[in-house]
């Protein structure tokens, strides 16, 4: 699925361990992250970059703010290049990207559907983690 939108290279996470394997990376966006930075460092170029945005806490109080910050305050030692990524979300980002899926230049991958009246099943299908785009609640 995800070759199908455009991936050159993809990595089933539940068949491959990245960060074991002699493949480096320019660029890793931890988006949801499960693996620590320093795991993720392994996989880097010496002047790779990695992006971290989220990712387990592990039971945390503070949740997965204490990687990133981590991440942050170690990249000016260290020859690959350490940040975040937040979205900000704003009019205009949002009317661009409508734009590009109105004509076809961008396409959601979409799992599954659910009525407003199925939340719960909704919510239940994304915990078990299989989910293979986004899923939709109609209104």
């Amino acid at each position: 699925m995800v070759r199908s939108i455009g991936a050159d290279h993809v990595v089933d996470y539940t068949q491959e361990d990245f960060t074991q394997s002699d493949q480096k990376y320019d660029l890793i966006f931890q988006l949801a992250g499960t693996r620590s930075p320093s795991d993720c460092r392994r996989a880097l170029t010496s002047k790779g970059t990695l992006i971290l945005s989220s990712g387990e806490s592990g039971g945390r109080w503070i949740g997965p703010i204490d990687r990133i910050i981590k991440a942050v305050v170690l990249s000016p030692f260290v020859s690959q290049r350490l940040g975040t990524f937040e979205a900000k979300r704003s009019k205009e980002d949002l009317q661009v990207l409508k734009e590009l899926v109105e004509s076809g230049k961008v396409s959601p991958v979409i799992d599954r559907t659910y009525p407003l009246s199925e939340v719960p099943e909704a919510i239940r299908y994304l915990e078990e983690g299989h989910a293979r785009g986004k899923v939709v609640i109609t209104v």
